[in-house]
């Protein structure tokens, strides 16, 4: 008989064997904090127009080069429990405004860093959160005296482009004045009176070649297709949009024909091609000369469209002939039957053009005021584009939070030096063991003009405090010159170096609960992972498959 061990007393005789479990301040807390704090320090580095790029290579072995943290953490599967907290932060942040994910987890960080310093030092877990809390009460109401000018009309590019220029410019600094007018463009042309924006009507198409300069942006939408039929191009078209494959229709029976002879043979198939030219040539004369279908096409079908001059467009993805129809005002027909003229949809010009050595296939409104617009985006590379990409999300997201609430805030580390100058002086004079943690919130601030000085290989240090004594003579907007000599600093008013009083507001509630929460665990229990036996790695012993 097996001999029975006893386990340890304590908890862990409660739990299964192989469960592990930590407590206390040393084992939780400062484990945590460890954690986060190097999760922090990893995407700190890619903070600000001067900001490193990161390579990160997912499980389905994709190659990734961006200095963006959304995408970074997204790839990167983070697997510790307490790092997982500041990467949902950081992802609701995503969610919220589009924009300011490496704040939230700079900040985050560097508030976890200077508690750990605070507990150290003796005080309780409870009188750090107490503080932090009151601080980011305090932070918040103080936001909106920092605001320093709002955005007058949404419907002018040239303002619009000034306020997307910064957001741009930390993904694609040098590039940023180009893409923010392609953006600003793209975003006004389908901002409608009424004032709802939705970021989903920025199309975005990666056509490999040229520079980034030979982008574009046109009314209307572009993929990367080419036409089915021998006709390329169609002025004014009505199109008629099939969600069904251009094909005759299948009974839904089966059923079994008898053929005696050569005739009768002949006879079944006039028949099947008399009632797929009786379909196409309905279409044609229900006015319809642009036909775009969801599945294959058919070669008769082909045949007759080119007969009738019918331009075919095939797309295979459903929510591409939604968005079609939502440009064109169209209805998607799930048979194929002739549409009636409410079902077509109008386009001023479908043609196909040949950019750098793709075929892409054009539905282009004259008109400004369309559904959609697309950004055709070119580059040398695919991981250039899909940076651009994210430059251009960034930008979309920037104009969607200007629409909700116009304020704004100096960016380039202005804010956060006058909201840690103003929280350090509400922290002296708090009565309670708090203002420690008051005041070390404050200090948290200048992690992110610490982070800008350090990318662009200026003196932190060096940087705060010229950027303090300025605060204190009373210039709010005064914020780090990134082009400048040294720790050069300048009114990021006068320079339009602005950022979204939401994104900001957003940001630093998300960080602070992100590091509440992580403060506020004081034991880790984690049970036996499930599953059997792992296989054996390297499968020294295994006979090789034929």
């Amino acid at each position: 008989m097996a001999l029975h061990v006893p386990k340890a007393p304590g908890f862990a005789q409660m739990l299964k064997d192989g469960a592990k479990h930590y407590s206390g301040l040393e084992e939780a807390v400062y484990r945590n904090i460890k954690a986060c704090k190097e999760l922090s320090q990893t995407t700190r580095t890619a903070y600000g127009p001067n900001g490193m790029n990161k390579m990160v290579i997912n499980h389905l072995e994709k190659l990734f080069v961006t200095n963006d943290a959304a995408t970074i953490l997204r790839e990167l599967e983070v697997q510790h429990p307490a790092a997982k907290m500041i990467v949902m932060a950081s992802h609701m942040q995503e969610q919220e405004v589009g924009d300011g994910t490496n704040f939230v987890l700079v900040f985050a960080g560097a508030l976890l860093e200077l508690a750990e310093e605070l507990l150290r030092m003796g005080l309780s877990v409870s009188e750090v959160i107490e503080g932090y809390e009151k601080a980011c009460k305090k932070t918040l109401e103080m936001l909106s005296d920092c605001v320093c000018s709002s955005a007058k009309d949404l419907h002018d590019i040239k303002e619009v482009t000034s306020l997307i220029r910064t957001a741009v410019m930390s993904k694609q600094y040098g590039n940023e004045d180009f893409l923010a007018g392609l953006i600003a463009q793209a975003c006004v042309s389908i901002f409608p009176e009424s004032g709802n924006f939705n970021v989903d009507n920025v199309r975005v198409c990666k056509i490999l070649g040229c520079g980034v300069t030979a982008s574009s942006m046109l009314h209307g939408m572009v993929f990367k297709k080419e036409v089915e039929g021998d006709i390329t191009s169609m002025k004014d078209a009505k199109v008629a949009i099939f969600s069904c494959p251009f094909d005759c229709m299948v009974t839904e029976t089966k059923g079994t024909v008898l053929i005696k002879s050569a005739k009768e043979l002949m006879d079944f198939s006039k028949g099947e091609e008399d009632m797929m030219e009786a379909q196409v040539k309905a279409i044609k004369e229900s006015g319809a000369n642009v036909v775009v279908t969801g599945g294959k096409v058919a070669d008769m079908a082909l045949h007759y469209a080119n007969k009738y001059n019918l331009m075919v467009v095939r797309l295979n993805s459903k929510w591409d002939l939604r968005r079609l129809c939502k440009t064109l005002g169209a209805i998607a027909l799930p048979r194929m039957t002739a549409p009636t003229p409410e079902e077509m949809g109008h386009c001023d010009n479908v043609y196909i053009e040949e950019v750098g050595d793709t075929q892409v296939v054009v539905f282009k409104h004259e008109k400004e005021d369309g559904v959609l617009s697309t950004v055709v985006i070119r580059g040398s590379t695919d991981n250039l584009m899909d940076d651009i990409e994210r430059a251009v999300d960034d930008g979309v997201n920037t104009f969607k939070v200007l629409v909700r609430d116009k304020r704004l805030v100096p960016g380039a580390g202005a804010v956060e030096i006058e909201l840690a100058k103003q929280i350090t002086s509400y922290g002296e004079s708090c009565p309670g063991l708090e203002q420690y943690a008051i005041k070390k919130f404050a200090e948290a601030f200048e992690a992110i003009p610490r982070a800008l000085a350090e990318n662009s290989g200026v003196k932190g240090s060096e940087l705060i405090s010229k950027m303090y004594s300025a605060h204190h003579e009373g210039n709010k907007n005064i914020g780090f010159d990134i082009e400048g000599e040294g720790p050069a600093l300048k009114d990021m008013l006068e320079a339009g170096i602005l950022e979204p009083y939401l994104v900001k507001f957003w940001g630093i509630k998300m960080a602070t609960n992100a590091a509440i929460t992580v403060l506020r665990v004081d034991q880790i229990i984690m049970a036996k992972p499930a599953g059997g036996p792992k296989p054996p790695q390297g499968r020294k012993d295994f006979d090789e498959d034929d």
